[in-house]
């Protein structure tokens, strides 16, 4: 895939509160919220450092308008949308929907995804139907498609450990040719902390 293919970024507004709720118990409102605008202003470095920022678009959540996202949008030039109402397999299904051409898409959780990593999915994306990035916790940190299919996110138990397993089910009901070339890990709850920290402190050490 050439620089300029597209990339969706799924992103909550860094809302006290309401960003990174299962690490708040180890972090507080505001340190959650903290570390969850870290851990976004790492998936746009990564972005920038592979996809040209006309390609990028930030789908929004909780405060389409929040301060966070302008400053990025001004600041690098990538395209703000809302995301929709409805289940995480209704928002994602809408950013593929709205791409001109096939791409890639990702959450803001993983800090293990470099752009070295992304620029191999961009590349497997021009050779097989779907791209994902498994997480070790039974999700995925990275998908894209080649087609556009509601079918692919449909009734999937978004949240649960087997959503990987429910994908790769749907891929091959569809016929289509699965690529994963790598593993990655999010970090959702207090116990992935020291894992983060120990590859960038920076993200956690005051958070």
């Amino acid at each position: 895939m050439p620089a300029d293919a597209p990339l969706a970024i799924l992103a909550k507004a860094p809302i006290p509160g309401l960003a990174k709720t299962r690490l708040i118990p180890a972090l507080g409102d505001a340190g959650a919220a903290r570390l969850h605008e870290r851990l976004l202003r790492h998936t746009l470095r990564v972005a920038l450092d592979t996809t040209s920022a006309a390609s990028i678009t930030l789908w929004t959540a909780l405060d389409h308008d929040h301060p966070v996202f302008r400053e990025m949008a001004e600041h690098h030039g990538i395209l703000l949308r809302p995301q929709p109402e409805g289940t995480l397999g209704v928002r994602i299904h809408q950013a593929f929907h709205d791409m001109p051409e096939p791409g890639l898409l990702v959450g803001t959780d993983c800090p293990v995804l470099t752009p070295a990593l992304l620029a191999r999915c961009h590349h497997a994306l021009s050779l097989a139907d779907v791209v994902m990035l498994p997480a070790e916790d039974g999700g995925y940190g990275l998908i894209g498609v080649r087609h556009v299919d509601p079918r692919l996110f449909d009734g999937i138990a978004w949240g649960t450990g087997s959503v990987m397993d429910e994908t790769r089910q749907r891929i091959a009901a569809l016929g289509w040719q699965l690529d994963c070339p790598a593993t990655v890990w999010d970090v959702d709850r207090p116990e992935d902390l020291p894992r983060l920290a120990a590859i960038y402190p920076g993200m956690v050490d005051d958070a």
